[in-house]
């Protein structure tokens, strides 16, 4: 294969100042036409330009510098690999300002990337297009030519000419709205020009919306844009966005710097969301909510994400990372920051605990592996940057962040935000700068922490053992790298800098100690700590690091575990740490499952959720095995008092929490053919279908799975019928991600056709698909066929976007034989996929990881199923 050409960024002879930029989409043959006049200074002479273009076509172009005449470009050569265009002048671009003028024509996708067409059905039921916008990473230059890096600003005036009966959106607010001279049917729609901002951030969108509208405390003009009939369904979004405005202009103590903010839900669209400077762009999933058919977890996620694009205004837009290698500060912090909005706005979710399942310990999973990267990771060509979008630069980023918050401090912290969103506003910063601000502001050596962190890939395993010196004791701490597959074996191990808390049974939710282990090995003397009082590190599993107690340390914790002296989110950690210790070969799976049982009494919702999430991880180890059924036997035992406790309808006073555990026991206990719930979801499904009773959307998913697991053709068709019903899109997901259930080999062939059936939608098929690979050991292999036979259509369809990483990751993760690695590696290597090259390699190690534990841990994990179920001895 010959070698790429090293990736260069766009020369800085010449520069924008302002876009003048004027589109007008066809909405029927799926064309735009385009004018653009920018404003530009030539900084050293030239005859060329470069800016970016991709998939456009270019009419004239022509420069004219200020007070002289206009030179027409002779020739335009078009780099498509690299995604630029040269435009070339008779004569030289003297130094200074002038007029950049490009006539161009494009296309208007469907691959959900640059201007691109989306899909969506009027009231009446006629199919129509609306026309939108998803620019980040590197697609603005598909909807026109410009200079698309991130540290290349300029300000922006668009116009949009459109069929008259259409809403027009873009960033600013409407100035002007006038009829189009060559078409009576079309509109001009002028905007007010932007700040000072990144080419990825423009946004436009054409199509039919309703909207309901607030303004903020501090004077904001908030709108909600929701499909044709479906207004109320923003309220509730637009409640979030009202609340979290005042709540970050008061945090950073800086303004939110445009006169207006609009939300919008898309029909097909890649991403969650993407938080174009003053219009947000949503999957509808993440913005709609109605009150009688929306369940609990979509109320969370719509204010997380919500809280997450609106922290982005800030942080992001105002002040943008210089290039893609810092994205990480973008999304890492706004991905902690929505939790902290999202507490102000609903402290009944207990939402910081929720984030240690979330994202914490999915940032611990892939980051122990050989194939992870740093945070901060050089990039280049687009598909690389594409491929960062993951869990370490969103969940590890967040993570670290959230340690760092602590170890400074709440009002420091604000402080250097303050600091560094005022020092760099409409400019572009790096990572180091925001160290700084930090630093100034705490006086603590922020830039030596942190970049131990962010410059190196990994995390520390942190391994305690104590002994009693009288009346103290005695703590003694190495650190070493994590790894997946067992204790860290290379040559000089890279060490971190990690601020270390310490508490003891006199007080679980206070630290005794706190220090920052800056070397290999680390004694600690905690005063006054009698033989009988446990010691836990890492209090509110803050730390981004893993511990590892000596036995008698471990032991001493579990009572704290059952009787809940320990706090939730130090009970997770626990157990969670043991997990992956488990999975990594350095203690035995027999030992977690014994302190899961002790999770008997576990009020806690997020702490139920990450135990189910293991058992989930362990449940399709054993697939592969003959004694599944036993450890499903074991799901049982440890899910039914708490089912019991619960029941099936909420109580009064119950609240957000009650109802989310609700879903997850039962959903648990129905998938693992528990009778009593497998017959009370049967019962309540047949009267939700024949309209007697209608399941609460907090119920459908638990019976929905436990009656597809265990159900027929008939019951697949009947889940079908519902879903093609079903009028909101919450609720055709909530279907899609169930199907996979199903476990007769016809039927999940027929899961999977109708995954790439009209009736799904682009961005959803990954999900219908995952939930196949997911389910079963059938499932698994049915679903790896189904990819590889339609690989073309599937790569086609989501090329370059992290949604092809994901479609890898989801079905291929399960496997644990060691060809089934080779199989996958084999099969990327004849059908490439660069931006999903690092996932592949990722899915390959834990596939062998997966094998490697198999080998060691079943047979003690089958013996210690069975003894735990056979009667006493007798004597």
């Amino acid at each position: 294969m010959p070698e790429k050409r090293p990736f260069e960024r766009l020369p800085a002879e010449v520069s924008p100042l302002n876009y003048g930029l004027c589109l007008k989409p066809d909405l029927i043959d799926f064309t735009f036409e385009g004018k653009l006049e920018a404003a530009v200074q030539v900084r050293q002479a030239t005859n060329q330009i470069v800016m970016n273009c991709a998939d456009i076509d270019i009419i004239t172009a022509s420069y004219a510098p200020e007070g002289d005449e206009e030179i027409h470009a002779t020739g335009f050569n078009y780099q498509n690999e690299d995604e630029k265009v040269t435009l070339s002048f008779p004569s030289t671009l003297q130094k200074g300002t002038g007029t950049l003028k490009i006539d161009f024509v494009g296309e208007l996708n469907d691959k959900m990337k640059g201007f691109y067409r989306s899909k969506y059905t009027t009231p009446s039921g006629d199919a129509r297009y609306a026309a939108v916008t998803q620019f980040e990473a590197t697609d603005a230059r598909r909807a026109f030519p410009c200079w698309d890096e991130p540290a290349i600003k300029a300000t922006f005036d668009i116009s949009l000419v459109v069929p008259k009966d259409r809403v027009a959106l873009s960033n600013m607010n409407v100035t002007d709205r006038k009829p189009y001279p060559d078409d009576e049917n079309l509109v001009e729609v002028k905007f007010a020009r932007t700040p000072v901002m990144s080419t990825y951030l423009v946004a436009f969108v054409v199509g039919e919306y309703d909207f309901v509208e607030t303004r903020s405390s501090d004077g904001v003009l908030v709108r909600v844009y929701t499909p044709v009939g479906k207004a109320e369904q923003g309220k509730f979004a637009l409640e979030v966005a009202a609340k979290t405005l005042p709540f970050y202009k008061d945090y950073f103590n800086v303004p939110y710097p445009l006169p207006k903010i609009d939300l919008i839900a898309i029909a097909d669209f890649a991403a969650g969301a993407m938080e174009n400077w003053g219009l947000v762009t949503y999957r509808e999933t993440a913005l709609l909510i109605d009150p009688k058919n929306s369940c609990s977890s979509s109320r969370q996620w719509v204010a997380l994400v919500v809280g997450h694009e609106l922290a982005h205004q800030w942080f992001g837009n105002l002040v943008t990372m210089e290039w893609w290698t810092h994205l990480w500060l973008n999304e890492g912090f706004a991905s902690w920051i929505e939790y902290l909005c999202v507490d102000h706005c609903f402290p009944e979710y207990d939402i910081w605990t929720q984030f240690v399942s979330a994202d914490y310990t999915r940032a611990q999973e892939l980051d122990a592996l050989d194939n992870s990267h740093p945070i901060e990771v050089n990039v280049g060509h687009p598909s690389e940057v594409d491929e960062i979008f993951d869990a370490i630069s969103y969940s590890k980023g967040a993570s670290v962040i959230r340690m760092l918050h602590d170890y400074i401090g709440d009002e420091d912290f604000r402080k250097g935000m303050h600091l560094y969103l005022t020092r760099f506003q409409q400019r572009n910063a790096a990572t180091e700068d925001l160290w700084e601000s930090l630093e100034k502001a705490s006086g603590k050596p922020i830039a030596a922490v942190m970049s131990t962190w962010t410059k190196q890939m990994g995390f520390p395993l942190i391994y305690v053992d104590a002994e009693q010196q009288e009346e103290d004791k005695v703590l003694k701490l190495v650190q070493k790298k994590f790894c997946a597959s067992g204790p860290y074996s290379g040559e000089d191990c890279p060490l971190w800098m990690v601020p270390i808390s310490i508490c003891t049974s006199d007080d679980p939710s206070c630290a005794k100690m706190q220090v920052l282990m800056d070397k290999p090995e680390l004694t600690l003397v905690l005063k006054d700590v009698k033989p009988g009082q446990w010691v836990k590190l890492n209090l509110g599993t803050v730390g981004f690091y893993r511990t590892q107690y000596s036995p008698d340390l471990l032991e001493s914790l579990i009572p704290a575990i059952q009787d809940l002296s320990l706090p939730p989110v130090d009970r997770l950690g626990l157990q969670n740490d043991l997990f992956s210790l488990a999975r990594a070969g350095i203690i035995s799976t027999v030992d977690v499952l014994k302190v899961m049982e002790a999770f008997v009494n576990e009020p806690n919702y997020t702490v139920w959720s990450d135990l189910s999430c293991n058992l989930g991880i362990l449940s399709t180890l054993l697939s592969h095995t003959d004694f599944y059924e036993e450890i499903q036997v074991f799901v049982k035992d440890v899910f039914s008092p708490i089912g019991e406790r619960l029941g099936w309808d909420p109580r009064p006073g119950e609240g957000h929490l009650d109802a989310l555990l609700r879903g997850l026991v039962l959903g648990k206990l129905g998938k693992a053919g528990h009778k009593a719930t497998l017959e009370e979801a049967r019962r309540r499904f047949k009267d939700h279908v024949e309209g007697k009773h209608i399941l609460s959307a907090d119920l459908r998913s638990p019976v929905y799975v436990t009656v597809l697991k265990h159900g027929d053709g008939a019951t697949l068709d009947t889940m079908l019928k519902l879903h093609k019903q079903a009028d909101m899109q919450e609720e055709k997901n909530r279907i899609e991600r169930v199907l996979g259930a199903i476990s007769q080999p016809e039927l999940i062939q027929k899961v999977l056709t109708f995954a790439l059936s009209e009736e799904v939608r682009p961005q959803d098929t990954v999900s219908v698909i995952g939930g196949v690979a997911g389910s079963s050991k059938q499932g698994r292999r049915a679903a790896w066929k189904f990819v590889k036979d339609n690989w073309e259509e599937l790569y086609n369809r989501y090329q370059g976007g992290f949604l092809i990483s994901r479609l890898i990751k989801l079905s291929v993760d399960g496997f644990a034989i060691d060809k089934m690695a080779a199989e996958v590696k084999a099969f990327f290597e004849t059908h490439p996929a660069p931006s999903a090259e690092r996932t592949v390699q990722q899915c390959c190690e834990n596939i062998l990881l997966n094998a490697a534990w198999l080998n060691r841990d079943a047979e003690s994990i089958h013996q210690y199923l069975l003894q735990r179920k056979a009667p006493p001895a007798m004597v």
